[in-house]
């Protein structure tokens, strides 16, 4: 029985383009006791992987977080399957805003200890006990008043290339960092402010909005269904768009377009540009943002070390890796001394 992703992501990117069928990519989370996440998870993975479901889903005891994508051909039979599932039925699905039939190459599904790092203790605190809910019109109502404070939960790197306006968006490379970093920033108006948070899908501010209240603020509200929802809503109802540049997202799309404002800059040459890549060099791996112009000039790497290890051959680039740590550890998101034009 197979439990496992057996294809590399070049032969399914392969069977992707022969199949010639659109993909629907769609993001959900819950939070949820799950008594026995490896025999829930492996359920998922035969059912998901009969139905050609590909992406990234973490499974734990506290409930399940899923980026994935979906042939629309078989949307509402994974539709129907997910909904059967009782802690599911009727769950939220993020569509996603710009689709990509390339958007996950394989179906990754793990167990962890959290669905999200938050870094917490959460039997320290009333994890049931969130913020209130906005849609998109209340959402741009409350952002308006001068009482409130919004704030982005997510990391640099996202909020760099797009966030809503006015929003304070902390330079921490994880959600974890910024949890401390906002409540020691802002606790001199714990009482008399609004605190307004968002995120990707909104997962983050399900966690986030318990662990502020914990923390002694007092009026704590969350974008409900975060940027992905809202933009939704934004469009189908012809509300205002408060979002400005790129929404980042974690597959192979690496963002979405919200609005025509590109607010970034190449981390090279300062050109405008709100396009992240990951240089070349497999041994550096460093997520960062570069116009088409460095693409070139620097074949696709973020300095000219990289460079020259990139043109070695690839049994010495192996050679000079063995025995060193790769891992996400090393790889870091945009924070590089070479980088010049990174703010």
């Amino acid at each position: 029985m197979q439990l496992y992703n057996k294809l590399s992501a070049k032969e399914r990117a392969e069977m992707i383009d022969n199949a010639g069928e659109r993909r629907i990519t769609i993001s959900f989370y819950q939070y949820h006791r799950i008594e026995n996440p490896k025999t829930f998870r492996n359920n998922l993975f035969i059912t998901w992987n009969a139905l050609d479901v590909l992406g990234r889903t973490y499974i734990a005891t506290e409930g399940i977080n899923a980026q994935i994508s979906v042939p629309a051909s078989n949307f509402e039979a994974f539709r129907e399957q997910l909904y059967a599932i009782d802690f599911l039925n009727g769950i939220r699905l993020n569509v996603a805003v710009e689709q990509d039939n390339k958007s996950f190459l394989k179906l990754k599904i793990k167990v962890r200890d959290k669905i999200v790092a938050d870094g917490l203790n959460d039997n320290t605190f009333d994890v049931t006990n969130k913020g209130i809910h906005l849609n998109a019109s209340d959402f741009n109502d409350i952002i308006a008043e001068e009482k409130t404070i919004l704030v982005d939960m997510r990391n640099h790197y996202e909020s760099e290339i797009g966030h809503f306006e006015g929003a304070i968006t902390p330079d921490v490379d994880t959600f974890r960092d910024s949890l401390d970093i906002i409540e020691q920033d802002l606790k001199e108006n714990k009482e008399d402010k609004s605190l307004v948070m968002y995120c990707t899908g909104g997962i983050r501010c399900e966690k986030a909005s318990a662990y502020f209240k914990h923390k002694g603020f007092k009026n704590v509200y969350q974008l409900e269904g975060g940027i992905i929802e809202y933009v939704r809503q934004v469009k189908s109802e012809g509300l205002e768009n408060k979002f400005h540049g790129k929404n980042f997202v974690f597959d192979h799309r690496r963002s979405e377009r919200i609005s025509e404002e590109v607010i970034s800059q190449c981390h090279q040459c300062g050109a405008a540009c709100d396009t992240h890549t990951n240089c070349e060099n497999a041994a550096c791996h460093l997520l960062f943002i570069q116009c088409e112009s460095c693409r070139k000039k620097m074949n696709n790497c973020c300095s000219q070390d990289c460079m020259e290890v990139n043109a070695m051959p690839e049994d010495v680039q192996k050679e000079q890796r063995r025995g060193k740590e790769v891992s996400n550890k090393i790889f870091r998101k945009g924070r590089s001394e070479q980088l010049k034009y990174k703010r």
